[in-house]
């Protein structure tokens, strides 16, 4: 229940947030929208790396905290996680492993299909291979992409994945943010940047951090032994360097005296 209160929370303060809020009524929006360059968030790119073992840690507990109550990682065990993310059998089972649950148990949700479908209009997929089939900087981005929109049902949308049906769950962790857009060619809204209205509880730059350590939690979900393969690959290609240089050496002792 407390996983699932943190997936629902933020919805609640969205749809709080009063209508001026939607509107962007700052002061002097239009000179701050000139001050700022466009961004480029499709260049975004996550910068992860599944071999910094702390960035795991605090990943996973970051998608146990925030994401668990919603989705899913069904391919990955407790007990395979913590093995490979060094984390104490006693943290496990009193800070990770869901009530109810054995740490040989695969990592599933507490979120009945049919209350998902009554609330957000749709089963939440399950993240095991999201990184894999999608790649780690969409993920990043559409962390990091979130704005107001009075529009839609959960009072947010994204530049990732319009029209996606999954609140900003982080919105008290990253704040709320208004999405500023341009008239292009043919009448066409094109992005320009994003002007703050409710302020988070991390500032940008630890935002970031919390985005970056989920993102290469999922990365190595996705594939756990990418780490150990990418190892192992290095002393499989010496080793057939090795024995193409034995080869070589072979080959010219048995036709030293044919030429």
């Amino acid at each position: 229940m407390r996983k699932l209160a943190s997936c629902l929370l933020p919805l609640l303060a969205l749809t709080a947030l009063p209508a001026a809020v939607y509107a962007g009524e700052a002061a002097n929006p239009q000179a701050s929208a000139e001050e700022q360059k466009p961004v480029d968030w499709e260049s975004w790119h996550a910068g992860n790396s599944v071999s910094d073992l702390a960035s795991l840690q605090r990943g996973a507990r970051n998608f146990m905290n925030y994401c668990n109550g919603c989705h899913a990682i069904k391919y990955m065990r407790y007990q395979r996680m913590a093995e490979d993310l060094k984390i104490p059998a006693a943290a496990l089972a009193k800070e990770l492993v869901a009530p109810g649950s054995h740490p040989l148990d695969y990592i599933t949700t507490s979120l009945p299909p049919a209350d998902a479908v009554n609330w957000f209009g749709k089963v939440p997929p399950d993240l095991s291979l999201i990184t894999r089939s999608k790649g780690t900087d969409y993920v990043y981005r559409l962390f990091k992409t979130f704005y107001a929109d009075p529009t839609s049902a959960t009072g947010t949308n994204n530049l990732a994945y319009p029209g996606l049906a999954m609140p900003a769950v982080l919105s008290d962790l990253s704040g709320v943010n208004q999405a500023v857009f341009k008239q292009g060619k043919d009448g066409i809204k094109i992005f320009d940047h994003f002007e703050p209205l409710v302020a988070g509880s991390m500032t940008a730059q630890q935002y970031d951090q919390f985005v970056r350590d989920t993102v290469n939690f999922l990365d190595y979900v996705g594939e756990p032994a990418q780490v150990d393969r990418v190892f192992i690959g290095i002393w499989v290609v010496l080793f057939l360097v090795l024995l193409t240089w034995l080869s070589l050496l072979l080959k010219n002792e048995y036709w030293k005296d044919v030429h």
